[in-house]
């Protein structure tokens, strides 16, 4: 199985600690977090998620507004130049040890971080961030890769 993906979501899951806009939202979250710690490979998808999931069904969602679409377009290719190779839709990523060591890292210094602009979540993210990743729930895999 794989964990579907939009764009800015590779970087929000380096971050994620529990935190989200509703309590559906947290909780299916944390399951995702919890794959992609047992090393489950993640699907670059267009559009809504499966973190979006839980918010689908509010007449206001966000997952499908302009800004969110920006954003994810301008994190695939922070994280592409990143990779130095194409990450777009269908391309599959396994978020191993050091996939998200680089990945951290790229984001603690703000190269890849041009699509966090105008994002709610900033300060949450640049404390977690400035405090060394403390307490976030995708960690490295605990074992090997799923195919």
């Amino acid at each position: 199985m794989t964990i579907r993906l939009r764009g800015h979501h590779l970087l929000c899951m380096l971050t994620f600690v529990g935190k989200g806009y509703t309590a559906d939202f947290t909780a299916k979250y944390r399951l995702i977090a919890a794959r992609l710690s047992d090393g489950e490979a993640i699907e670059i998808v267009d559009g809504p998620d499966d973190i979006c999931q839980p918010l689908l069904t509010e007449p206001t969602a966000h997952c499908r507004q302009d800004s969110v679409l920006e954003r994810d377009a301008k994190a695939l290719a922070a994280v592409s130049a990143l990779l130095a190779r194409p990450v777009a839709t269908g391309t599959v990523i396994v978020p191993d040890a050091a996939f998200l060591e680089q990945m951290r890292a790229a984001f603690a210094s703000g190269v890849v971080r041009d699509a966090c602009v105008a994002c709610e979540w900033v300060p949450l993210c640049d404390k977690i961030a400035a405090d060394g990743y403390g307490g976030v729930l995708v960690q490295p895999a605990k074992q090997a890769p799923y195919p």
